[in-house]
């Protein structure tokens, strides 16, 4: 699967299915990259940038993989099943495990827009994202 491809299957995810705020603002997915890792038979890395508009936010859903975020700007707020909401600044970091539900992404600005940027090693062919009530 092409990183355009795979960045097409995350916006639709995350477009599709954005939430929580009163008037929901859709996530803008720029993929950058995919390719295999080397010396690790059967995973691949996409690179790619999220930008949540003023209020912007996605629904739950599972990334089935490592997830590593980095903000660039703004805030974003974050959550997986168990723990608590924790507020990620420009500069800080948030990682995910494969086995985690991403309850809440949002933007932690009515006002301002929020971007980061988020590396996955994951399976190859597999999707980036997908969504909780999709199994």
């Amino acid at each position: 699967m092409n990183k355009f491809a795979i960045g097409a299957a995350l916006a639709m995810t995350l477009l599709g299915a954005t939430s929580q705020a009163a008037d929901p603002k859709p996530a803008v997915v720029k993929p950058l990259l995919t390719e295999p890792l080397s010396g690790v038979p059967g995973k691949e890395v996409t690179v790619l940038t999220v930008e949540y508009l003023p209020g912007g936010a996605s629904a739950p859903h599972r990334h089935d993989a490592d997830v590593f975020v980095y903000v660039l700007e703004g805030a974003v707020v974050m959550q997986v099943d168990g723990k608590e909401p924790v507020t990620v600044r420009k500069g800080e970091t948030f990682r995910e495990n494969p086995k985690d539900i991403h309850r809440q992404s949002m933007n932690a600005s009515k006002t301002e827009p929020a971007k980061f940027v988020v590396f996955v090693v994951k399976d190859q062919g597999k999707p980036v994202t997908r969504p909780l009530d999709g199994g």
